[in-house]
């Protein structure tokens, strides 16, 4: 019977006990180089760490300067020297019609590196991840982090 899930081919597990582990695990991430054309959801509570995440996976792949939650404008982004990266965040979406309105439909079929936050906002626009990151705030505000694989891209990005 299908959940209407995609299977989780692998998983990994990490405890962020502050903000330099959580640019640590970005900085891994951003030295593979399947970072180029992966798509990664972000998952957590307003707070867990989603944006910051970004931001330092951002900033680890050479973009300068201040990275802006794309809260009000769903979407920010980023062009890089050998690939371009577009940072979402589906908080405030509400209308399936701006999906097509904002050529959102584009992007996702575009090369590049697609980060998104509150991707369940958007459900059944958005295709199958590569990644989906999952944030936690643990009791002594540390963060438990869940990294699952749900394409081989995704795999090569736990490797």
């Amino acid at each position: 019977m299908s959940t209407g899930h995609p299977p989780i081919l692998e998983t990994a597990s990490l405890v962020w006990s502050g903000e330099a582990d959580c640019a640590a695990t970005a900085a891994r991430l951003a030295a593979h180089p399947a970072i180029r054309r992966a798509f990664i959801e972000l998952h957590g509570t307003l707070g867990a760490g989603k944006t910051t995440f970004v931001r330092h996976l951002l900033h680890a792949l050479g973009v300068e300067g201040r990275i802006k939650s794309p809260t009000y404008a769903v979407m920010e982004p980023y062009e890089l020297p050998e690939f371009n990266a577009w940072h979402f965040d589906f908080y405030r979406f509400n209308d399936p019609q701006e999906w097509e309105d904002a050529g959102f439909r584009d992007v996702f079929v575009a090369e590049g590196l697609k980060l998104t936050e509150w991707p369940d906002k958007a459900h059944g626009l958005l295709p199958v991840p590569d990644l989906r990151v999952a944030i936690a705030i643990g009791e002594h505000d540390e963060r438990h982090v869940s990294l699952a694989a749900l394409t081989p891209l995704g795999q090569e990005l736990l490797k």
